[in-house]
């Protein structure tokens, strides 16, 4: 198991306070090892070390502004897979009142089954909901393949299946981005790490300034740790508060409703 697995099974509320820790303890460590050196050595010279301070910060600024490009790149994939997904599915239920009516009818009625499960998937019961999808699909598809053996138009025929297709392709488009695709453990791994040593440095170049203020250091680090459990909301689907509306899908729902007989 890897950093990001493991980063992955701690609960947000939990990430939060990891996260302080880690970053309380580097600003801790880095006053212990200032204080030790004003004792051997005296005081350093304020100016390179915070030229040293600003560099380290600003490459953990950087390296948390392209995580959370990654978490919102993926968040407006997510979201856009969600519509596609709506426009396909409502596109192959209108499509199937075109269908004989002993394959047309059981399709809509498969279709509609279909949406119902997919409003209520959640992280808790993915599987659940990502099995019960796929036997839907399976059902839906033996009935297209009896549509083989019926005589009617071959253009609503390839018209149907190319919909339906695109349905079955969303599906699994939408489970790979949002079950699979996670921020890698190295970059996790390469963020904390860079936090603990410009708190570190933080913390060295406070106590060696004299000028140590435990309010701001404990602001600094709950500031940090909430950037760090907002990239790590958005990056879990499904777990927080930030999460992907399935409105366009409900609304498909509503639509079909009203056309079912």
């Amino acid at each position: 198991m890897d950093f990001g697995e493991l980063l992955n099974a701690v609960p947000l509320w939990m990430l939060f306070f990891l996260t302080a820790a880690i970053s309380l303890v580097g600003v801790e460590l880095g006053n212990l090892l200032a204080n030790a050196s004003i004792r051997y050595r005296g005081k350093e010279s304020e100016a390179p070390l915070g030229s040293l301070v600003g560099a380290v910060l600003g490459l953990l600024a950087f390296i948390l502004a392209f995580t959370f490009g990654i978490t919102t790149s993926r968040f407006d994939t997510r979201r856009q897979l969600v519509l596609d997904e709506a426009l396909a599915v409502r596109t192959t239920y209108l499509r199937a009142g075109l269908l004989p009516s002993s394959q047309g009818l059981e399709i809509r009625r498969l279709l509609r089954e279909y949406v119902e499960v997919r409003l209520k998937v959640k992280i808790q019961n993915a599987e659940q909901i990502v099995a019960r999808s796929e036997e839907l699909q399976r059902q839906l598809w033996h009935q297209t393949e009896s549509l083989m053996k019926e005589d009617m138009d071959s253009e609503i025929r390839s018209l149907f299946v190319a919909s339906l297709n695109e349905v079955i392709q969303l599906h699994e488009s939408r489970k790979t981005v949002g079950l699979l695709y996670r921020i890698p453990g190295s970059i996790w791994l390469s963020l904390y790490l860079l936090s603990f040593m410009s708190m570190l440095c933080l913390g060295y170049q406070t106590a060696m300034a004299g000028s140590r203020r435990l309010l701001g250091t404990v602001l600094l680090a709950a500031a940090f740790s909430l950037v760090v459990v907002m990239i790590a909301d958005v990056d879990r689907p499904g777990e927080g508060r930030i999460r992907v509306s399935q409105q366009p899908i409900a609304d498909v729902q509503q639509q079909m409703l009203k056309d079912s007989p």
